[in-house]
């Protein structure tokens, strides 16, 4: 079947294309875009007035949890979930149980994905077995089972031998290694943003150092290296600076940060909401401005979600003992659309970062509506307001702050892998 998508606005930084213009897509993949009303007959029309038309968004730090938590999320529900948010690419983390941290936890993933996945995923592989900071897993054989990348999110690789060999193998395969920054004697026992607000509530906080500390160790162990970074989660101004400074040395280092780290300040936890608790916590406004500096500059070069569901009685609970995490697939989008509204970001270099700079870090062929590429697009209308309804979200995890919020932008249409789904 080809269905042709018309009267959009297509917008593909891949290729440098920002136009009215007309896409073609046959047989899962793209055919080609073209003049307005100059395609070729096809057998299913998609009018996209008053829309974008972009790549799929490509999301390169995710939880889907399975296998193991399924009661928060799993493939199936979590690739939905992508999905209705745009998402069409999705890089998942190893923190599961068991961590995959070998070729059979691998494997389960990508047979799940290929059975019940609405959209591609890619299998991110543990950098130390059982990530305890004591062992490197066997790299090369993760490689080869289909693992992109290594990380131990959720847990940092305390040991920094361990890290510079991950970072001198991340050399030989060329592929990065992503790195939970958090120093966890600094931050142990702590809740949120340690400062006034930390003080106020009577919640241990977890000093910006706790961050900063490792990115500094991780950057010179690149530096030691030649190696592949990309940090992870970035929400200090010290962090931002650290990057900066470091990619004017010429060090081989990327960095992302999520909607959250440019959207919210400590002060939004006077609620008490632990919808807000997340790792790294949400910091001042001084880090914010940071943050938004950074992926203006490019010092940060992706935006991702750092998707982490949670069961309600996870989060429904005194805040000490709630779980770290946020729901973020359905409201990325809109949330970074944020940054265009302000003046942050023009709407191609928002939409790069969440395309083809996370492709190109990860080397895959996704991000692009190029002809041959993988039939992956979303169609958003970017003007509609809408209140946010987290009960009503795709995920299992309906933990999102951004509860009730109204937001600019929403997913019309989303088309995976050349699958349709209608979300009006």
């Amino acid at each position: 079947m080809t269905v042709l998508i018309k009267n959009g606005r297509i917008i593909d930084p891949s290729q440098g294309i920002d136009g009215r213009k007309d896409l073609l897509i046959k047989s899962r993949k793209i055919e080609g875009i073209y003049a307005a009303g100059k395609a070729p007959k096809t057998d299913k029309i998609i009018d996209a007035s008053g829309c974008i038309v972009i790549p799929g968004l490509v999301d390169m730090h995710t939880h889907l949890r399975e296998p193991g938590f399924e009661y928060k999320e799993t493939i199936y529900t979590g690739t939905m979930s992508a999905v209705k948010g745009g998402i069409t690419t999705v890089c998942c983390m190893p923190n599961t149980s068991p961590i995959n941290d070998s070729v059979s936890i691998t494997q389960f993933i990508l047979d799940k994905a290929a059975k019940e996945g609405a959209c591609t995923v890619y299998p991110i592989g543990a950098i130390t077995t059982g990530q305890k900071s004591e062992e490197l897993t066997e790299l090369e054989a993760l490689l080869k089972a289909g693992c992109i990348a290594f990380s131990d999110d959720g847990m940092p690789v305390i040991n920094s031998l361990i890290m510079r060999r991950a970072l001198e193998y991340s050399k030989i395969f060329n592929v990065p290694i992503i790195s939970h920054c958090e120093d966890m004697e600094l931050s142990k026992g702590g809740v949120m943003n340690e400062g006034f607000v930390s003080t106020i509530l009577g919640l241990k906080g977890i000093p910006k150092s706790a961050e900063e500390v490792m990115v500094a160790r991780d950057i010179s162990l690149c530096e030691l290296t030649k190696g592949r970074l990309h940090i992870a989660h970035v929400s200090t101004k010290g962090s931002v600076n650290l990057i900066r400074d470091a990619k004017k040395r010429g060090v081989n280092v990327t960095a992302e940060t999520c909607p959250h780290y440019f959207t919210l300040t400590d002060e939004s936890l006077i609620s008490y909401d632990t919808n807000l608790k997340v790792n790294p916590p949400i910091r001042t406004e001084q880090d914010v401005a940071a943050i938004k500096q950074g992926l203006k500059d490019n010092t940060i070069d992706v935006i991702a979600t750092d998707h982490a569901p949670h069961h309600f009685d996870d989060k429904d609970r005194e805040f000490d003992a709630a779980a770290f995490g946020i729901s973020g697939f359905e409201t990325a989008f809109a949330l970074g659309l944020g940054l265009v509204d302000q003046g942050i970001l023009d709407l191609t270099e928002f939409i790069r970062k969440f395309t083809i700079t996370p492709s190109h870090i990860l080397r895959i062929d996704k991000g692009s509506l190029s002809a041959g590429a993988d039939a992956d697009v979303a169609i958003i209308n970017t003007e509609t307001t809408y209140t946010v309804d987290s009960l009503n979200f795709i995920s299992k995890g309906k933990n999102s702050p951004f509860h009730k919020w109204k937001l600019k932008g929403i997913v019309e249409k989303t088309i995976a892998m050349g699958k349709v789904y209608d979300w009006r």
